[in-house]
């Protein structure tokens, strides 16, 4: 049984900064990714880790977002710098793609489990 449980959300205005974590429990599989979903909007890949150590990010985050994973912890992280309101959604952590990391990127299919989400909220 895997669970994943994310932490680290919160309210800031932009420019600010978070870092969202995500603990495994139960196993970590090597490939994990972040997802975002806004209200009214479809559930979009932020960044995948994938199972050989390549990292793909969505174009909109590039450069602002980093994703990172401690194994020795069984975490994933996601480190947003320069945030934006358009940024604004509930973040959820995945594990075990069923696709390339590229792939999982574009679809939110391409991962087997999923945690529960954490809010983040950026103010102009």
């Amino acid at each position: 049984q895997v669970q994943l449980v994310e932490s680290g959300g919160g309210s800031v205005q932009a420019g600010g900064s978070l870092r969202l974590s995500c603990v495994a429990f139960g196993y970590a599989y090597s490939c994990m990714g972040w997802f975002r979903q806004a209200p009214g909007k479809e559930r979009e890949g932020v960044a995948v880790n994938g199972r050989y150590g390549n990292i793909v990010y969505a174009d909109s985050v590039k450069g602002r977002f980093t994703i990172s994973r401690d194994n020795a912890k069984n975490t994933l992280y996601l480190q947003m710098n320069s945030l934006k309101p358009e940024d604004t959604a509930m973040y959820y952590c995945a594990s075990r793609c069923l696709m390339t990391a590229a792939q999982a990127l574009g679809d939110p299919r391409g991962f087997g489990f999923w945690g529960q989400g954490t809010q983040v909220t950026v103010s102009s």
